[in-house]
């Protein structure tokens, strides 16, 4: 199997971050053509076949831009997200809308407004950086805007199938990134979950199970519910802030 990203067109959302630094290099590392590393305030690379874009999830003008001045991109990764400190399912509704603002909405907004520079480009690759929060019963606004996520990109696999463009969802729990400082467990590697998501659009997946915890939760999501809830919750309750 190839790991080659030669000759691509790659746009990273949250590229600042921990992870999406990440897959900004280790796309340059595989071959790509350009990478833009996009970000509300974009920081400048060492690399000319880097370039820094703004986009802002929260600003539809923005993505819109995003999509004019980059009409190249054959790979899409909606990578940017918030987890707030504090957040829960019960907090004020304006917090909870702010991140569905960020995690859902402004998701879908980016995959909208590039569907067309996929389709121009061949169909390309739209790969969404979800979470195993989706599954399970942490009470945030975070885990129901990844569950909501992880919906719309079952969604948009079917509705962009006739445009040839592969979807990908990248499940995941905790990636050692300064977005998991706070939690004193296990976490993955985000060398690793790069290097599965990548592999993943080379080889034609459209779920990548990115740690073994989130492949054990999958196998387990056909129990039934009252047996299922309650060993999540001894699962989740050493670190649900």
């Amino acid at each position: 199997m190839t790991t080659s990203l030669d000759g691509r067109t790659v746009l990273v959302t949250g590229a600042n971050g921990g992870l999406g630094q990440y897959f900004t290099r280790e796309a340059i590392e595989r071959g790509a053509a350009k990478v833009y590393a996009a970000a509300r305030a974009p920081q400048q690379w060492d690399d000319p076949r880097i370039q820094p874009l703004t986009l802002d999830l929260d600003d539809p003008e923005s993505i819109v831009r995003a999509a004019q001045t980059a009409p190249d991109v054959d790979l899409l990764i909606n990578n940017a997200a918030v987890a707030p400190a504090g957040d829960s399912i019960s907090g004020p509704e304006e917090e909870l809308r702010r991140i569905f603002e960020t995690n859902f909405f402004g998701t879908v907004r980016v995959a909208k407004a590039f569907t067309p520079v996929l389709a121009a480009n061949g169909g390309g690759t739209l790969l969404n950086i979800l979470s195993s929060a989706a599954w399970i019963n942490v009470p945030t606004g975070y885990a129901a805007s990844k569950a909501a996520m992880w919906s719309a990109t079952n969604a948009l696999r079917v509705e962009l199938r006739g445009q040839g463009t592969q979807v990908i969802g990248l499940l995941v729990g905790m990636i050692d990134t300064p977005m998991s400082a706070r939690w004193d467990i296990p976490k993955v590697s985000p060398q690793s979950v790069v290097a599965q998501a990548y592999d993943a659009v080379v080889d034609g997946s459209i779920e990548v199970l990115a740690d073994e915890p989130t492949r054990y939760l999958k196998s387990r999501l056909s129990t039934k519910a009252e047996e299922l809830y309650p060993w999540l919750d001894e699962q989740i309750a050493s670190f649900v802030p």
